[in-house]
């Protein structure tokens, strides 16, 4: 298992990215496919036609958001994403914290949080 670790700059408002992050109609919006979210302790969500699914474990609006992404049975560690916000000069600064990554998973979610995740969230803010 590995962790990655990194800060993302983003030309919103932290309350604009946490609705982004947790409200299914703004993500659809900004991955291009349908996303399903329940944004409540438990509630299940999924993102770019079931790419990442998890659930959520912690919601602090604007602020923070905690989610276990699922890597399927053959990994039965927990993969914890914490999501932290806060304020920059430039709009916010998006902390990504992923712990217990499957070693054989980490160079493509790696990848995936900056060619697809992060850079759909940028874009769709820098379109604005």
């Amino acid at each position: 298992m590995r962790d990655f670790k990194k800060y993302y700059i983003i030309s919103a408002k932290s309350d604009e990215i946490y609705n982004a992050l947790t409200q299914a109609h703004t993500a659809t919006l900004w991955t291009g496919c349908e996303a399903l979210i329940v944004a409540q302790v438990n509630g299940e969500f999924s993102l770019w036609e079931d790419s990442i699914v998890g659930q959520f474990l912690e919601l602090e609006p604007h602020f923070k958001i905690v989610q276990e992404w699922y890597f399927g049975e053959d990994n039965p560690t927990p993969s914890i994403v914490t999501i932290k916000l806060h304020p920059h000069k430039k709009g916010t600064s998006v902390e990504i914290s992923h712990k217990d990554i499957p070693t054989e998973a980490f160079e493509d979610i790696v990848e995936g949080w900056d060619d697809t995740f992060m850079a759909s969230l940028i874009d769709f803010y820098e379109e604005d």
